[in-house]
């Protein structure tokens, strides 16, 4: 993958970013998010998440809102919650 210049980025560092996981609605399902976010944003906590479930319930919906400091820090987020195994979509 090519490297986007800082300049050509769309988004300013350091901010704010929301990201969107969907997982199998299960007890664990929030707490193991918050621990993988956690390991790239320490500031994160509960309180920046939001959780939605599907209208079956069968899905859980969670935004949660990092605080992005890089493109890299941003992509290894991304590569992390897809890799896990309780998530399905990261958007």
């Amino acid at each position: 993958m090519d490297k986007i210049p800082p300049e050509q980025s769309l988004i300013e560092y350091p901010s704010d970013f929301p990201i969107k996981v969907m997982g199998p609605t299960h007890i664990d399902f929030a707490p193991t998010i918050i621990e993988v976010v956690l390991g790239f944003d320490p500031t994160f906590h509960a309180g920046k998440m939001a959780a939605r479930p599907s209208a079956k319930g069968n899905y859980t919906g969670l935004t949660v809102t990092v605080r992005a400091i890089s493109r890299e820090q941003l992509d290894a987020l991304y590569q992390a919650l897809s890799d896990h195994p309780m998530v399905k979509i990261v958007m």
